[in-house]
């Protein structure tokens, strides 16, 4: 009897342990995916860490939940950590309720535990279905299970080859190339330096099928061999354009794989290369788009298999995942032997006219004049004037679109003030923290006109002004705000000025920095060269869960995980218009790309921001409409800009506060990827800490 009774209190505390992490995951589903559970018994449940996300594929799922009754839907959304399921009956959903939860399942990686809550409705809607990319084509089972064995059997990744460089173990993949070989020091080819031996023969038969079926106008001359094991990947690229024809082929040999293309617009399109399949590029597809495969086990793919090929359904009732495999891929291209020549006529049309801003040879032509680090004053100004002014100018209305939710820690500060304090917002942008607090009279200015018109559209009140240079009467502001502003600065001495005119003027709204009454605080925010601290990532490294325009800082909205730029230099149409000081010309430190959602490798480097296409407020519809299918306009049509950013390393802005006097620090802290200070000005005989 008593050791019944120990039974019963044994089993009544796994039933509170079980219930309270039920309720903790319809908790988190609440919090972090707006899922509201219910408490009484539906026909349907949300089954937490049952996802596609959790690396649970559909079938492992389905089966444990038949046991209880039929399933008349399984809603699995790509890459989440939950699934949806709808039984036929309540009394089914009930036995699966009581059953399940707290069961374990075992995955390749892991065993999870899987926790079931009632829904009153399921409302997962289905991503927009995407076409494939102009000048794509999938051609499915291209060659013969005997023929894919016999390619694969070609290599021999343990032979030594005559030319050592023609053989490279990189960091995410093995390489070979064969013809010609492929420098990713500067991506190109050395055209006069052919490798022995050429291409495989066993390639031939392959290549003339290639030139029978018209997937190809002349016979590619390049191979390059890549092996991926299971995890690896390549990233985001568009195949140089100078070196090689139009069009690329790709063969899939040994396993599938699910391969990213992403339009600079944003646009992403999710391609499935089935094994054995070509992949031919051309046109848009191969000149415009990135393409790359993501370093991961699993991919997402469809159940079944009666989807078009090339494509990876958007039928959350219909995925699942696919272990990865090793996959080796056979890129075969044409050495270009003419100049490439992106500014001829378009009446002489070829692919590559059509696409001058992404074409590295018009980036050759203009090399001597990407930007440096600036070596003086007017280098600065210049500099701050392309690669900031002009940049916020050309995106303010998207800019502003990505800029609706004021940051916590900004939003404390100015709700701590006194009621009818002065507060100027020194780079205010479209005036989100303006409004924050009623009981403030906040001002606020930034060097962008047209984001200050914005601010006017809203009803704010802001002006146009250098924040080196606000035009307000000195110690007139209680309180000022700097937040992401002061990166935009090219040099330590324009930074500090930036810092003095918050000090000295006390009255900003239009730009850097504010002018304070004796007493007054400010709050300054700028970019962390820190994104992991106290083993932390930030945000802005972290994989964005809501929409893209809320989750990421305000220093760099537009470039998303699916959205990476590889870090090179500044593009050719933006380096142009930048003329160097002989100063700057002598500077051999060339400013770099950043490649987004990774860690800052340099301080001083610029961030691209994809401007999504709108229709100017001064154009006709009919004329966008024009635009739009007009082929060269519509791949200009969404330009990418770069602004220019200094990141700051722990201590920096600090030191660079004590700098000035009169003004001591009155709070430092590390917020999301960001350092920021607090200063206080200080009053008459008061000593500066040091």
């Amino acid at each position: 009897m008593e050791a019944s009774c120990q039974g019963n209190v044994k089993l009544k505390k796994e039933e509170r342990k079980l219930f309270r992490k039920q309720m903790k995951a319809s908790r988190t589903l609440l919090r972090h995916e707006g899922i509201e559970t219910v408490s009484h018994p539906t026909q349907s449940l949300v089954v937490a860490n049952g996802g596609l996300g959790n690396g649970v594929s559909r079938q492992q799922l389905l089966e444990v939940l038949m046991k209880c009754g039929s399933v008349a839907a399984l809603l699995m959304p790509p890459n989440k950590p939950y699934a949806f399921v709808t039984f036929g009956s309540t009394e089914e959903a009930l036995m699966a309720h009581t059953t399940i939860n707290g069961f374990q399942l075992q995955t390749e990686d892991q065993a999870i535990t899987l926790y079931l809550n009632f829904v009153e409705k399921v409302d997962c809607k289905d991503s927009a279905c995407q076409k494939l990319p102009a000048g794509l084509r999938v051609v499915e089972e291209f060659v013969s299970s005997e023929e894919e064995q016999q390619l694969l059997s070609s290599i021999d990744w343990g032979s030594d080859m005559s030319s050592e460089s023609a053989q490279k173990t990189l960091k995410h993949r093995r390489v070979k190339h064969y013809g010609y070989e492929f420098r990713y020091d500067n991506n190109d080819v050395d055209k006069d330096s052919p490798l022995p031996g050429g291409l495989p023969e066993i390639c031939e038969e392959v290549l003339e099928r290639c030139l029978e079926k018209g997937y190809v106008n002349i016979k590619p001359d390049q191979l390059t061999v890549n092996q991926y094991e299971p995890g690896q990947g390549i990233p985001p690229h568009v195949d140089t354009h100078s070196p090689f024809e139009d069009t690329i082929i790709s063969l899939s040999l040994g396993a599938k794989t699910v391969m990213d293309f992403k339009h600079p617009d944003g646009r992403s399109v999710a391609v499935m290369l089935p094994r054995r399949s070509l992949l031919v590029m051309t046109g848009e597809s191969r000149y415009l788009w990135t393409h790359g495969i993501t370093p991961r086990k699993f991919d997402v793919v469809p159940a079944s298999e009666a989807d078009e090929p090339g494509t990876v359904s958007s039928d959350i009732g219909d995925l699942t995942i696919n272990k990865r495999e090793t996959r080796t891929s056979f890129t075969f291209r044409k050495v270009r032997r003419t100049p490439c020549d992106c500014g001829g006529d378009l009446h002489l049309f070829c692919a590559l006219t059509a696409y001058p801003s992404v074409c590295d040879s018009q980036g050759s032509k203009n090399q001597d004049c990407a930007p440096s680090v600036p070596q003086s004053d007017g280098d600065a100004s210049r500099l701050e004037r392309k690669f900031v002014h002009k940049v916020y100018e050309q995106i303010a209305d998207h800019f502003s679109n990505t800029r609706h939710s004021p940051w916590p820690k900004v939003v404390e500060f100015l709700k701590s003030l006194p009621r009818a304090s002065v507060v100027a917002d020194i780079g205010c942008g479209n005036g989100k923290y303006l409004g924050v607090n009623q009981e403030l009279c906040m001002m606020g200015c930034d060097r962008s006109r047209n984001l200050v018109d914005i601010c006017g559209e809203r009803k704010f009140q802001a002006f146009a002004s250098d924040a080196l240079l606000v035009p307000l009467r000195s110690g007139i502001c209680d309180a000022c705000i700097s937040i992401a502003v002061i990166h935009h600065f090219s040099t330590e001495e324009r930074r500090l000025a930036a810092i003095n005119e918050l000090e000295r003027r006390l009255a900003a709204i239009n730009e850097l920095v504010r002018l304070l009454r004796p007493g007054g605080r400010a709050l300054i925010y700028v970019w962390a060269m820190e994104q992991v601290y106290k083993k932390q990532k930030s945000k802005y490294l972290k994989k964005n869960k809501a929409k893209p325009e809320e989750a990421m800082p305000d220093t760099l909205q537009q470039e998303f995980s699916s959205n990476r730029t590889e870090s090179s230099t500044v593009s050719s149409y933006e380096a142009a218009d930048f003329k160097k000081s002989p100063s700057v010309a002598q500077n051999q430190c060339e400013l770099r790309v950043h490649m987004n959602r990774t860690s800052f490798h340099s301080q001083d480097l610029l961030v691209p921001w994809h401007l999504k296409g709108s229709v100017e407020k001064n154009k006709s519809a009919e004329e966008a409409l024009r635009e739009s299918t007009d082929h060269s306009k519509a791949a200009e049509s969404a330009p990418v800009f770069h602004r220019f950013y200094h990141v700051f390393c722990e201590g920096e802005l600090e030191n660079l506060c004590r700098k000035i006097e009169n003004v001591t620090i009155y709070s430092n802290y590390y917020d999301q990827g960001n350092w920021c200070v607090i200063i206080e000005k200080c009053k008459p005989f008061c000593v500066k800490n040091v």
